[in-house]
């Protein structure tokens, strides 16, 4: 599968099961969003670059956790709509695994265009609430308001994006199985 296959696929999945699958990518990601704020809250008045490291490495697992269990509660999508969420993290492993293994290139761009769908609806709204420095450096002490800000664009963002790639993903894997003879993915 090329890289224009699964993002066109992937985008024309979305449009036919939005409902489903955005409701699902809601939950998921208000479930990330209890330790993505609590790991920021924890570092709230720290001022060092090793803690606000430390933060974003928790946040990057917690976050590759919410993709991989999406990603395979959506594996049916494409060949019978449904949604699988029982031993969803498992499948979603696998799947990007395979994903991986099959077309790089399709997992690249769906990874590149998620994000920058993702910094168009995170950045502008987190550099006005919490300045460039507080975006790229430590978070430093931002008010209430500016920090519930830049939560909000967070989740908006990962709500938006999360369900993009988990079907890149499940469609490049899926090329694979078809092509070795197991059927659909």
């Amino acid at each position: 599968m090329t890289a224009g296959d699964a993002v066109r696929g992937a985008l024309a999945l979305l449009r036919r099961h939005a409902g489903r699958v955005y409701a699902l990518s809601l939950a998921v990601t208000l479930v990330n969003t209890v330790p993505d704020v609590l790991r920021q809250l924890l570092v709230h008045d720290d001022p060092s670059v090793a803690h606000a490291l430390l933060v974003d490495v928790v946040g990057f697992g917690t976050g590759l956790l919410a993709q991989l269990w999406l990603t395979g509660a959506l594996t049916g999508l494409p060949d019978d709509g449904r949604v699988r969420p029982r031993g969803a993290l498992g499948r979603g492993t696998a799947t990007a695994l395979r994903a991986v293994r099959t077309s790089p290139a399709a997992v690249l761009a769906g990874v590149v265009l998620g994000g920058a769908v993702s910094a168009c609806l995170t950045l502008p709204a987190s550099i006005a609430a919490l300045g460039l420095d507080g975006v790229l450096g430590p978070l430093g002490a931002p008010s209430a308001a500016a920090f519930t800000v830049a939560t909000v664009s967070d989740v908006v963002a990962s709500w938006v994006t999360l369900p993009f790639l988990a079907v890149v993903l499940v469609l490049t894997a899926g090329s694979a199985r078809r092509f070795a003879g197991k059927g659909g993915s």
